[in-house]
Formats: structure tokens, C-alpha cells, sequence
């Protein structure tokens, strides 16, 4: 069985851009914490979590991520069952619905990511320990700001995380908020404790 140290030499052999690195460690994190939330295996979910978008940076657009990266990962020995819970973050493209907490827990912590990197890294600090929800909310009205963050996506998948995994009752803030919390427990790993970023 693989595992998360797998996944991070496969990142490290397929993306060399450190904020790539860093987003990838973020929802990694983000999902060990909602399996430990849920009763699921905080190991694994944190592996598929850490190894998502190991191949944007050789397939950088929707027409081939990550379809192609599927063959990547089945050559490399991965399990049929991660190489789903992946093509599962884009449905649209890949045709793989959304079945299981995982797959509903992947892309709902995926995007939410960027706005929250984004919102440490404009801090003078750039430590994430100084990041507070407020902070998020007030970057989250600001449209302009981390544009490419779609916050009506990020809205109706949590809807969907919340419905699926919580009977309907994690609110949008209090999600954002455990994602916070849990990038703040791994700030060093991240880069984002004011030092000079990810490895």
C-alpha cells in the first residue's frame, strides 16, 4: 500500500513551483484534520489530499488535468481507488461523480486553500499564525482579491460537503475555519510561519 511519503516523492518529482507544493501540503493537511473529524483513516485521506494536483504542472488546464495524470499514477503503482477519489475532484472533465466523504472532503477543502495561503501571504508577517477568520471573510468579499478563488463554487461545494458528511450542519465559516486551524497546526510544514516558504 502506498503512502503519504509516496505521494510526496511523487510531488516532488512531477512539481517544482513551491506554491503548488505549498497548496498540495495545504489540503493535505486540511483533509487529515476532517478524517480525524469523521472517523476515517487520517493517514490516507491526508496521502490523496497531498497527491491531487501532482500533475498540474505537466497537464496546466482542465482539458488534461487530471485524466492524464490517471495513467501516471496507475503506471507508478497506485491503488484504483485513489486514482478515483482524484479524477472525482473534477467530475465535469473526468466523467467520475462524487460517491464517498472523501471525494465530497477533497474538493471541498481544495479551493478554500488558495484564498487562505493567499490571505497569509499579503501579511507582513506572512505568518499564518496572524490570520484570523475575519481576515479570510474580509478577503473573501473582495472578489478582486485571489480571483482565481471561485467563491461561488467554493459555497455550493461545502453545501455539498456539509449535506453529504454532516447531515447539513457545517456552515461555510465554521468550514473555513477548521480548514484555518488546521494549516495553522502545520504552519512550519507550509512555509507560512514568516519563514521563506516550502520546500
Amino acid at each position: 500500500m502506498k503512502t503519504r511519503d509516496d505521494a510526496w516523492e511523487m510531488v516532488c518529482r512531477y512539481v517544482q513551483e513551491p506554491g503548488l507544493r505549498r497548496h498540495m501540503l495545504a489540503v493535505s493537511v486540511a483533509m487529515a484534520d476532517y478524517a480525524g473529524r469523521l472517523g476515517e483513516d487520517v493517514d490516507y485521506w491526508a496521502t490523496v489530499g497531498l497527491l491531487h494536483d501532482f500533475d498540474w504542472e505537466i497537464h496546466p488546464n482542465l482539458d488534461e488535468h487530471p485524466g492524464k495524470g490517471a495513467g501516471i499514477l496507475r503506471a507508478d503503482g497506485w491503488d484504483e481507488e485513489t486514482i478515483r477519489v482524484i479524477l472525482s475532484h473534477y467530475t465535469e472533465g473526468t466523467g467520475v461523480k462524487r460517491e464517498k466523504p472523501i471525494d465530497y472532503a477533497l474538493l471541498a477543502c481544495d479551493e478554500i486553500t488558495g484564498l487562505i495561503i493567499a490571505t497569509t501571504l499579503v501579511k507582513s508577517s506572512r505568518n499564518i499564525a496572524d490570520v484570523s477568520l475575519d481576515s479570510v471573510r474580509k478577503k473573501w468579499k473582495d472578489r478582486r482579491f485571489a480571483a482565481g478563488v471561485n467563491r461561488d463554487e467554493v459555497v455550493a461545494i461545502t453545501e455539498d460537503f456539509s449535506r453529504e458528511c454532516f447531515n447539513g450542519d457545517l456552515e461555510l465559516w465554521a468550514h473555513v475555519e477548521n480548514v484555518l486551524n488546521a494549516m495553522k497546526g502545520s504552519a512550519a510544514e507550509l512555509g507560512l510561519n514568516g519563514s521563506d516558504g516550502v520546500s
